[in-house]
C-alpha cells in the first residue's frame, strides 16, 4: 500500500469517528469535498498543509493524525 492510500484511510477513519460527511469536512477545512474524496481513495499527493487542515478540522493535532499510520512496508509509484 502505498503512502497516499494509507493518508487517505486515516482520513476517512477520523472522519467516520467524528461522524461527519465529506462535504461537512470540505467546508470546515476550507477545501473542495471532491478534493476530499480523492485523497480518501489515494488518488491524490496531498500537501502537508492540507493535512494540516484536515487534522484541525477534524479536531486532532498532527501528531495525533499521524500516531496510528504505518509507514512500514510502504510501496512508491
Amino acid at each position: 500500500m502505498d503512502v497516499k492510500t494509507k493518508i487517505g484511510q486515516r482520513i476517512k477513519q477520523l472522519r467516520e469517528t467524528v461522524d461527519i460527511s465529506q462535504k461537512d469536512l470540505a467546508y470546515t477545512a476550507d477545501l473542495d469535498r471532491s478534493y476530499i474524496a480523492s485523497v480518501e481513495n489515494g488518488q491524490r499527493n496531498i500537501s502537508i498543509v492540507n493535512i494540516e487542515k484536515i487534522a484541525k478540522a477534524l479536531g486532532v493535532t498532527l501528531k495525533e493524525f499521524f500516531n496510528n499510520i504505518n509507514f512500514e512496508n510502504i510501496t512508491t509509484n
